[in-house]
């Protein structure tokens, strides 16, 4: 077996966590809702559970999918700034999550 890593960017996984979440866009969630939810969907689910449920959303509801993750992606903006921006603002400066899977 050889080892795969996977990097996911933590907006990557906060937005699969907040797609998963019972959090609604009707209700205009502010800052505080956001963190809550997606601290309560990675608990539960853990980040790769989280990215499954979005997988099989989007296989079996693409045409929802997509408007829920563009919510999700937007709320994470707004709650945290800019995607993947460094401490300085930098561009492809965040932190990333890393995992390591075993491939067959």
């Amino acid at each position: 077996m050889r080892s795969v890593t996977h990097h996911l960017s933590i907006s990557a996984v906060r937005a699969d966590a907040l797609f998963v979440s019972p959090l609604q866009r009707s209700e205009t969630p502010g800052p505080a809702q956001v963190r809550q939810a997606i601290a309560t969907a990675v608990r539960t689910f853990g980040s790769r559970g989280c990215a499954a449920q979005v997988a099989q959303e989007y296989g079996e509801h693409p045409e929802t999918a997509v408007a829920r993750m563009r919510w999700a992606r937007a709320a994470i903006a707004g709650t945290f700034g800019r995607p993947n921006a460094g401490p300085c603002g930098t561009p492809g400066a965040g932190y990333t999550a890393s995992r390591v899977t075993r491939a067959a």
